[in-house]
């Protein structure tokens, strides 16, 4: 059995001025470090607590003694299941570094070498013109992205509300940033369009007919993912299938049974788990299965931090059923510099999942000190 852990550590890092990456790092005896991601937006002062109350689940224990089912099973919210998933991650890496390979290998080994990415360039594009994606872009196809992703529904808040009229600049303005991206990247880059869950019925389906010309690979979450919801995101599928373009979502569920009333709706072609949010590595193994199991595409939710995307990396190199890995581009050089350029890089479309121990990074001590947010890493009472 390898080295009990003795620390556990929460670090919240600024890295733009809107972009806030919050990490678990443990440490074993032996000297090992073992990282999570814990990543969720605006919440970070929500989920430091939680995570000083989880932390006692792993300090004080060997990577494979650690038991974080009655943690999973305690879980009731999404910045709940973000603590224990990070805490989870973490336990992983250490144990994979204690069997002197990699995360992938861990977990019973690799299915391909590399993996196919598609560029999210939405955080990065600040100024939200047309031309601004469309050069952003073109960039990230110039950098070797073979599939872009963009959100472009800036103010439009319908959320899923019937009642509520879509306002036509606003939908106009979208539009125009697909066709100027679509214009820029030509025909043979893929194409997915993130709606954030920002429509309802009646704008979606006015959205799915106004796509049409611009060919997407995919429409991901025009309206909130909810029990009442199901039938109309069904028949957005339909209706979407039947011009050649495919349905995603489910980024933020919970372990298999927050997929399962999806899955069993037939409400998407693609499912995006994340590892940050799903409940732990074995939850991601476990949804992975479930979605092939029912031909559905298992795309990883990954738009955040190294240490996310370096698990996600490893994860898709390992399941059944993987299609695509999300990849945030160009928010932020902290993106490698965080993980001192461990990182890989796009290379026609893909990466190739490094074979290193563990998750193979590590973060950089001075430049976390740096970054931290004093007011999310203090421990509470």
């Amino acid at each position: 059995m390898s080295s009990p852990i003795r620390a556990a550590r929460w670090h919240s890092v600024q890295v733009t001025s809107k972009t806030c990456w919050s990490f678990v790092e443990l440490e074993d005896a032996s000297g090992r470090f073992g990282l999570g991601e814990a990543t969720l937006a605006g919440r970070e002062g929500v989920m430091r607590p939680l995570f000083d109350r989880r932390k006692e689940d792993v300090v004080g224990r060997a990577p494979e003694a650690v038991d974080l089912a009655p943690a999973r099973a305690a879980a009731g919210s999404l910045p709940d299941f973000a603590v224990v998933s990070a805490l989870d991650l973490a336990v992983h890496d250490l144990r994979a570094q204690g069997a002197g390979t990699s995360l992938a290998r861990l977990l019973g080994g690799k299915r391909r070498e590399s993996v196919k990415v598609y560029a999210n360039v939405n955080r990065g594009t600040v100024l939200r013109t047309p031309e601004a994606f469309a050069e952003r872009a073109a960039r990230a196809v110039a950098d070797g992205f073979r599939a872009i992703k963009i959100a472009p529904f800036d103010g439009v808040e319908l959320y899923g509300e019937p009642d509520r009229k879509a306002d036509p600049a606003r939908i106009d303005a979208a539009l125009a940033r697909i066709a100027a991206v679509r214009g820029a990247v030509g025909a043979s880059v893929d194409l997915m369009v993130d709606c954030h869950w920002r429509l309802n019925r009646a704008a979606a389906e006015s959205v799915v007919r106004a796509i049409e010309p611009y060919r997407l690979y995919w429409l991901e979450c025009p309206v909130p993912e909810t029990p009442e919801m199901l039938e109309t995101i069904r028949a957005l599928r339909a209706a979407l299938n039947g011009r050649g373009v495919r349905l995603a979502g489910c980024e933020e569920m919970s372990m298999v049974r927050g997929f399962l009333p999806f899955l069993e709706a037939g409400a998407y072609d693609v499912m995006m788990p994340d590892v940050k949010y799903v409940g732990g590595v074995e939850e991601m193994l476990a949804v992975a299965e479930a979605l092939a199991r029912r031909g559905v595409g298992f795309s990883p939710h990954n738009p955040s931090g190294p240490v996310c995307h370096a698990a996600s990396l490893q994860i898709g190199s390992a399941v059944a059923g993987f299609e695509l890995l999300e990849m945030q581009y160009a928010e932020t050089p902290l993106f490698d510099e965080l993980v001192a350029g461990a990182l890989p890089k796009v290379a026609d479309g893909q990466l190739r999942a490094p074979d290193a121990p563990g998750l193979g990074v590590r973060l950089d001590q001075a430049l976390v000190q740096r970054l931290r947010t004093p007011e999310h890493d203090r421990p509470r009472a």
